[in-house]
């Protein structure tokens, strides 16, 4: 897999696309994390609130751990100073101008270590959306003010260990929840990778290598054995059989010669080919798979955050009830520091800690105990969404199937030889060949552990198979094409030959076929198991494949699938999904393949075979690292684990603020009275216990 850097001047889709990126990048740097995924803000349309940060993402993650850091470092002092801590832990540490100093560090906290939610909270109102942003800004705002004037006289206690321990909560909060977030997609640095970055030229009857982008229409073009195909063209001079399996999806090469069309980015077999360019740069195919997944990346439906739909309503409640307790208090005759310190215990008991983790807790878990069982989450509102799927679309080679040509029979014609002489015979040949089917047959002698004999003479037939001397006899090792170029009779083939899904290849010794062999594009042997697991989940399943008709249905029907669409184009991959979700389907989209990009990027939750294409896992937003289909199977259930953790977590966090909110506000006064620092405990409990619910979660 190719994953190294190419240069920036490579099609220009791809600086235009960084450059959207980092233009979002600047728009958000004022930290506020919370106002990401918020609908109806500006930044909203287009732009993917899950990742789509680009380079600067990883500062902006950073900068939330370098603050977590100094202010647990300035905490511990601020703790010591604290008295309510002094008399809980039983000692005293008490000096002229104390109270000051407490001051002083406590407002660090407060600006440096609070500046991303003070942010927050303004790009928060100027959007008319208040969440969790603004909630944190109120409660550590409220604290601080508080605290400050019972340091210049107020009557009451100072709230600065809370405010301490609260910014530093929130910050390792935000921390986690932006560290377990997607990077940037990379998908179009992928595709350009395909293309080769040298191409030989012929100008003024010369060859000269000259860079890609200079490559213009009409030019001619060589393209030596193994190289990849600069652009799209026409042959002009040559044969041979064409890989496009990373751009079609097709699984066998194609045969191409002379006044046939070919595809930027395909790899060339073992022919030299002469062609004139009619497709470089922006009219390529491959430009054009570009700006499919770029419009169906753009247009992934945005999730809204369920805490931050919880934090907006807690954050109204919250200060509604804040300046109510305040009101009530002053008006039923209570002085001002009682009404105030009323106020102030509600900000801080409802302030969102355990909600603040509740979610961020079970994604970092989440996504860690994946990538430990082979599943990369790199879009977390995708895997959010993994328990509402109701289709799952497979892409047929390389997916369900293992999308090597393997042999299937070698079937001796006659009893000259027996079938391991005949694999021997024909892979003495096929050694000298790049072809799959030389692939297959070569795999399938090693698997013998048969004597690999040596060969002389070899020729490569192009488009028919090879032939060559062994042991003294002439052998050719060929398709059907063979029998009718030379004018000979087809040998009958076994009725137990799957003709609409096997490959045939005959082997003749001194011009007498003496035996076939059969090869498949051989189905994995965890697929049918993989459908079956499906069903029992009441999700449907289809296979999608270019291949044709023949090829699906023995697919489709050998794992007892719920259908399939054959001879599906590259670029209809994607209107297929697009068909399903018009009818109501949650549809993930499984593929490995460039053709599966778009489509990969418009399902609502796209997973890649690991094994596949780079392209394929940089638009996916869940990577199969073992290229296992059974782990599509456990990445599902495991979605739906997570999102009920999630539930939980959100129920608890919300359930505590119902129970403390009024306790706080004096409810029970004065049987009753929940001080400032019972309510902070309080609050950190029910953190603890997300936590460790969140801790609980196990990928089955």
């Amino acid at each position: 897999m190719d994953h190294q850097h190419h240069e920036h001047h490579r099609h220009e889709p791809v600086s235009s696309q960084r450059g959207r990126h980092s233009h979002h990048t600047q728009e958000h740097a004022g930290h506020d994390h919370g106002a990401m995924s918020m609908p109806g803000s500006p930044h909203q349309k287009g732009h993917d609130s899950t990742g789509g940060h680009d380079e600067h993402a990883g500062h902006h993650t950073e900068d939330f751990l370098k603050r977590f850091w100094l202010c647990l470092a300035v905490s511990i002092p601020i703790l010591l100073l604290s008295h309510m801590i002094q008399q809980w832990l039983g000692f005293e540490l008490t000096f002229t101008a104390d109270k000051y100093v407490l001051l002083l560090l406590s407002s660090f906290i407060y600006f440096y270590g609070g500046w991303p939610f003070l942010a927050g909270m303004v790009r928060e109102l100027k959007w008319k959306n208040p969440g969790m942003m603004t909630l944190v800004a109120v409660a550590i705002s409220s604290a601080y003010i508080y605290s400050v004037a019972v340091v210049f006289g107020l009557k009451g206690m100072d709230f600065f260990w809370e405010l301490a321990t609260l910014i530093d909560i929130m910050l390792l909060g935000h921390w986690l929840e932006m560290k377990s977030q997607m990077a940037a997609s990379r998908a179009l640095e992928s595709l350009v990778a395909l293309m080769p970055s040298v191409v030989h030229v012929e100008r003024n009857g010369q060859v000269t290598d000259i860079p890609l982008q200079d490559l213009q229409n009409k030019d001619i073009v060589l393209v030596k054995p193994g190289e990849k195909i600069p652009a799209d063209g026409l042959i002009l001079e040559g044969k041979s059989d064409i890989n496009e399996s990373m751009l079609t999806g097709e699984s066998v090469p194609v045969k191409k010669s002379k006044d046939n069309k070919v595809i930027g980015g395909a790899v060339n077999g073992d022919g030299a080919l002469r062609i004139q360019v009619a497709g470089a740069g922006n009219d390529s195919y491959l430009n054009k798979v570009i700006n499919m997944v770029q419009s169906a990346q753009g247009a992934k439906s945005q999730t809204q955050n369920l805490a931050n739909q919880v934090a907006k309503w807690l954050t109204i409640i919250s200060i509604s009830v804040g300046v109510i307790t305040f009101i009530v208090w002053l008006s039923a005759g209570k002085e001002l520091s009682f009404a105030l310190e009323r106020m102030v215990t509600v900000m801080v008991t409802s302030c969102p800690h355990a909600l603040g983790v509740a979610i961020p807790l079970v994604v970092a878990i989440s996504t860690t105990l994946s990538a430990i069982h082979g599943l990369l989450i790199r879009n977390r509102t995708a895997f959010e969404n993994a328990h509402k799927i109701t289709t799952v679309i497979f892409d047929k080679t390389g997916t369900l199937t293992k999308g090597s040509h393997e042999v299937q029979q070698v079937i001796p014609l006659g009893n000259d030889y027996s079938a391991d002489e005949i694999l021997q015979y024909a892979a003495a040949l096929q050694q000298n060949s790049e072809h799959h089917i030389a692939h297959g047959i070569m795999k399938k002698l090693r698997e013998k552990n048969l004597v690999l004999w040596p060969s002389t003479d070899f020729k490569y037939m192009q488009g028919v198979g090879v032939t060559g001397l062994v042991n003294g006899k002439t052998v050719v090792a060929a398709g059907p094409n063979y029998f009718k170029q030379e004018n000979k009779t087809l040998p009958p083939i076994p009725a137990d030959v799957d003709q609409s899904t096997d490959t045939v290849n005959f082997v003749l010794i001194e011009n007498t076929p003496v035996g076939i062999i059969t090869l498949a594009d051989s189905i994995r042997e965890s697929a049918a198991e993989v459908i079956a697991a499906l069903k029992a989940m009441n999700i449907k399943s289809f296979l999608l494949t270019g291949d044709n008709e023949q090829v699906a249905a023995a697919v489709a029907n050998k794992l007892n699938m719920d259908g399939y669409l054959a001879n599906v184009l590259p670029h209809e991959k994607q209107n297929k999904v697009k068909e399903f979700q018009d009818k109501g389907e949650v549809v993930a989209m499984t593929g490995d393949g460039v053709n599966d990009a778009p489509a990969l990027a418009m399902a609502d939750v796209g997973i890649a075979i690991g094994s596949g294409t780079d392209v394929a896992a940089e638009t996916a937003d869940i990577i199969l690292v073992n290229s296992d289909p059974k782990d599509v199977v456990q990445m599902i259930s495991f979605g739906r684990e997570t999102y009920r953790k999630m539930i939980q977590n959100l129920i608890w966090a919300v359930g505590y603020n119902v129970v403390a909110i009024p306790l706080a506000a004096g409810i029970l006064y004065p049987k009753f009275m929940l001080s400032p620092a019972m309510g902070a405990v309080l609050m950190s409990l029910s953190t603890i216990i997300v936590a460790i619910n969140a801790k609980l979660l196990k990928v089955k």
